[in-house]
């Protein structure tokens, strides 16, 4: 179930504000190797995208996780970048939808917060199979099995 508009604004402020604070720099990188898939305002969607990929420090085409580039000048840049310049976010974006970027959540935004935009970003909601389903699948593991053991008999 991806973030609500609330969730996913809250989000944003976090990582754009709190990116020199050592404490959240883990959390931050977590957050951004997230799919952006989690997020599900477009609007947002596209901020987190910009984001990913202009804090993701250069790497080789090695199959290394990612590394990020939080903290210090680098971050600050790509961050005035999204304010000043919308329209590198995104073509349809304007100085509105990204004037909450580098403002702090507020303290209700804690590890406890955290781990429940987690759990709320990949949280999937299971689809059900029918039982009819179900049972075809396992008499048909069972006939596939059975089909076996009889093959040998004949030789």
């Amino acid at each position: 179930m991806p973030l609500d508009v609330e969730f996913g604004k809250k989000m944003l402020q976090l990582v754009t504000s709190r990116y020199d604070d050592r404490h959240w720099r883990k959390k931050i990188e977590k957050t951004l190797s997230l799919p952006q898939s989690g997020v599900s305002d477009p609007v947002q969607q596209q901020i987190f995208l910009y984001l990913k990929v202009g804090l993701k420090a250069y790497k080789s085409r090695r199959a290394d996780p990612d590394s990020w580039i939080i903290g210090g000048f680098a971050t600050k840049e790509v961050i005035e970048r999204a304010k000043h310049q919308p329209t590198q976010v995104g073509t349809d974006l304007t100085k509105d939808d990204v004037a909450f970027l580098g403002t702090d959540p507020g303290t209700e935004i804690d590890e406890v917060w955290w781990d429940e935009m987690l759990v709320q970003w990949v949280d999937v909601p299971e689809e059900e199979k029918p039982a009819d389903e179900e049972g075809e699948e396992q008499s048909a593991q069972g006939s596939s099995a059975t089909s076996s053991e009889e093959k040998p008999a004949k030789a």
